[in-house]
């Protein structure tokens, strides 16, 4: 008996096997990340965490189908908003069309030149491109003034010591940048549904850096850095390869650590009291330590999710 080559309830884009075929729509999606932010209450918390002002120059991550551009919009003097995919471009166009103070930008948004003025950053970013994205705001820093992400929840509170620890990457920017986590969404906020939650993470360019002289940033960044490749087991351990016993014994007093603790749990508070004790030793690093011996540091601390 042959087979109904045009079966009533077969899916329009079904494989042979009963599988349906995904469109380039759905390819896109995927290939992108993307998970729409669409909860009207969850769009108003990220404006919210964002406060963006009459005068302000805004840049959006990701505009997506235009429901957190379109919030934004009457908020700010400017607001640039990328978006990669094509497909979404005409409706995004469509649906602002009455915002004039939007410009959309068919565009990756990594790849794109900071503004040559100050600007805040606000989007909900693609979880996979989070990392990419946040060391795309830190390079941007003067300029920038503040970058409001919606992330995964847990990248957020990693970033901001939720978990009651601290990675390298936010203390080594303490200095400069104040991160916040500013709430947490439900996942059912988004459409498609992720398989996680979302964090608004807040950073904060301060207006005048904890330590003004550039001179003391590097050298505080040295030391982070070293201390940060847990050679050792412990960060008396990692630093005791430069620090004299003696200072670094003094310093770990006035920061109120002891002998043991491991770096992640180092507050970046206590990070910038070892900073100040160790002027002096931070301040001769790189004389004292070899070239050889700094290029693996660099190199474990680059290719390091810390």
């Amino acid at each position: 008996m042959a087979r109904n080559r045009h079966h009533s309830h077969a899916h329009p884009h079904a494989r042979r096997g009963g599988e349906p075929r995904r469109t380039e729509r759905d390819r896109a999606r995927r290939a992108y990340g993307q998970n729409f932010l669409l909860d009207p209450g969850a769009v108003a918390r990220v404006v919210r965490a964002a406060r963006p002002g009459p005068g302000d120059l805004l840049v959006e991550v990701g505009a997506g189908k235009g429901v957190l551009t379109e919030a934004l919009a009457p908020r700010c003097r400017e607001l640039i908003s990328y978006e990669i995919d094509r497909h979404l471009i005409p409706g995004l166009r469509e649906r602002l069309a009455r915002c004039p103070r939007v410009r959309v930008v068919h565009q990756d948004f990594l790849t794109a030149a900071p503004p040559r003025e100050p600007f805040a950053l606000v989007g909900n970013v693609p979880y996979a491109r989070t990392a990419e994205i946040v060391a795309w705001a830190l390079r941007a820093v003067p300029r920038l003034t503040s970058a409001t992400l919606l992330t995964q929840a847990e990248y957020a509170r990693k970033r901001t010591g939720d978990y009651g620890r601290w990675s390298l990457l936010t203390v080594r920017s303490w200095p400069e940048v104040e991160w916040r986590l500013c709430g947490r969404v439900a996942r059912t906020a988004f459409r498609p549904v992720p398989a996680v939650d979302g964090g608004i993470l807040r950073l904060t360019r301060r207006p005048r850096p904890l330590l003004p002289d550039p001179a003391a940033r590097s050298g505080y960044a040295d030391l982070v850095e070293l201390g940060f490749t847990g050679v050792g087991g412990s960060l008396y351990a990692s630093l005791r390869r430069v620090c004299p016993a003696r200072a670094l014994d003094r310093a770990f007093r006035a920061a109120g650590l002891g002998r043991d603790v491991v770096v992640a749990y180092v507050t970046p508070e206590q990070w910038l009291i070892l900073a100040q004790e160790l002027t002096e030793v931070v301040a001769g690093m790189r004389s004292a330590v070899s070239k050889e011996l700094m290029v693996r540091v660099k190199s474990r601390v680059d290719n390091s999710n810390l």
